[in-house]
């Protein structure tokens, strides 16, 4: 479990700490166009890897998957380290969300392995908060730190004494347990491939719809997607041992578990996201405050999973947790929509505090209750399932609420420098219409220089703007509080569960 929670480290610091490099490394190594596929690559790895391994682990055991996993993200990272261009480090991140996606198919997955009893199992879940929670909350401080002293490459390369260690107790302590399973597994290699198509196809679409719009490529890529999801249906379905079985869909149950972890993905991501742009750009915070302010969100993440482990076991009905937590996911919501810059700041951490303690409530218990309900036979893939979803949640999430912020935030800046005039107008609406301009200090203070230069209220068009982000962002986080509360009335739809104790696995030396 120590193996297990160090690899859960190693994803969030990945997550974390690499953010607040990407400024450095584009400057260093140019190649601008390729900014955005820093991140997308590796996510779009990682959610097409996710259902593929978390299947093969079910058929072959999990161990050597994990290790692999462990293997190629560590490798991964050093690549990144030395990237001497932009290209180099996108192809090197997508390598390293091939060993991401391993991780979270097995590592995860294992755990029901090694505790058959779900009352113990869901007490163990809180190495895996905490270590995900120690790893979110230092990696942005971590990381500027790092970047600022060392560079930007050691942001990578701080991957490297976690994966050697994580390798060690996993290679070391992790059991090699498997299913007894009656002839041969004929792995469905062109399932794997249209699953990678459509997952890959429809991330690529939810990145390129905002932005571009119903273009005729959009368009194609669209149909595209829908044939290759047609064809993965018909192939699962003749498939003797199919990567995704269509039939663990036809349990509705599993299905609204499925959906509640998309809507915690698109909660969580979009929260995490968006409220410190909110405290930063909005408000007016220093980087430093905003961190500060945000940070109750990962650290509540393994205080509520402490709390969660107290009290599941012993509710008679234990799905009802899952309401509870996104309730509190809902009010959190509500609560940034009326906070504003003069808010005293106990007011925003306390919404930031729910916003942990309900994400603790919620991501491990939808593990085990998908477990408890799929079977031992089928922990992989569920477990799988529900982290892909959870990603695929968190792009159309952060992708929604992220074109709500952008085209209201530009319309109502817009709005308010036409009064100037015409001529105004169309000097100075791009550059304020920039959302750059309220968390970059250096093109801040030269775009007001410029403004006041030219005879303008330079500050009181400030204010307009940040007020304009503000209103942008409380409209993205009443999306989140709607997406909550279908989660929380979502949540009646599963029936009571037991938690049993399965048939112990088999240990293959």
């Amino acid at each position: 479990m120590l193996g297990i929670g160090l690899v859960n480290m190693l994803v969030a610091l990945d997550q974390t700490v690499v953010s607040t490099a990407l400024p450095s490394i584009v400057a260093e190594l140019h190649g601008f166009e390729y900014y955005a596929w820093i991140a997308s690559a590796y996510l779009l790895a990682s959610v097409v890897t996710v259902p593929v391994f978390g299947r093969l682990g079910d058929y072959f055991g999990r161990k050597r998957f994990v290790i692999a996993a462990v293997i190629t993200f560590t490798v991964a990272s050093v690549l990144c380290g030395l990237a001497p261009n932009m290209l180099f480090l996108v192809l090197a991140r997508g390598l390293q969300g091939v060993g991401g996606g391993m991780m979270v198919g097995t590592a995860f997955a294992s755990i029901p392995d090694l505790f058959p009893d779900p009352r113990t199992r869901v007490r163990w879940q809180v190495v895996l908060a905490a270590a995900y929670g120690i790893g979110t909350a230092a990696g942005p401080s971590l990381g500027g730190w790092m970047s600022q002293h060392w560079g930007w490459r050691s942001t990578f390369l701080v991957n490297l004494p976690v994966g050697v260690a994580a390798l060690y107790f996993i290679w070391s302590h992790l059991p090699n347990l498997h299913r007894p399973r009656a002839g041969g597994v004929k792995i469905d290699w062109t399932g794997a491939a249209l699953v990678a198509l459509v997952l890959g196809g429809f991330q690529a679409l939810i990145e390129a719809l905002p932005k571009d719009g119903p273009t005729t490529a959009n368009l194609a890529l669209g149909v595209g997607v829908a044939v290759c999801a047609a064809a993965l249906l018909i192939c699962e379905r003749r498939a003797t041992h199919p990567i995704i079985p269509l039939d663990i869909f036809r349990d509705a149950q599993l299905v609204t578990l499925f959906t509640l972890s998309f809507l915690a993905g698109f909660v969580m991501f979009s929260l995490i996201f968006f409220a410190p742009l909110l405290l930063q750009g909005g408000f007016g915070l220093s980087p430093q405050e905003a961190g500060l302010l945000a940070t109750p969100i990962a650290a509540f993440i393994a205080i509520g999973s402490f709390i969660n482990t107290r009290i599941v076991i012993h509710m008679r009905r234990p799905v009802m947790i899952l309401s509870i937590g996104f309730t509190l996911l809902l009010l959190a919501s509500i609560a940034l929509v009326f906070a504003r810059a003069a808010t005293p700041h106990v007011w925003i951490e306390i919404p930031m505090a729910a916003v942990g303690i309900g994400l603790g409530f919620v991501l491990n218990n939808m593990n085990v209750f998908g477990q408890e309900i799929a079977g031992r036979e089928r922990f992989g893939i569920t477990t799988a399932l529900l982290q892909s979803t959870r990603m695929v949640g968190g792009m159309l999430g952060t992708s929604i609420v992220g074109t709500i912020v952008a085209h209201h935030y530009a319309s109502v800046v817009e709005r308010t420098i036409s009064v100037l005039g015409a001529a105004a107008s169309a000097q100075w609406s791009p550059r304020l219409s920039d959302p750059r301009i309220l968390v970059d200090e250096a093109l801040r203070e030269r775009l007001l220089a410029e403004l006041g230069a030219a005879g303008l209220d330079a500050p009181a068009l400030l204010d307009a703007a940040r007020d304009a982000l503000v209103q942008a962002i409380h409209i993205g986080v009443m999306l989140t509080a709607v997406a909550a509360l279908v989660a929380a009335l979502l949540v009646r739809r599963i029936a009571h569960i037991t938690f049993r104790k399965p048939a112990t696995p088999v240990a293959k030396p």
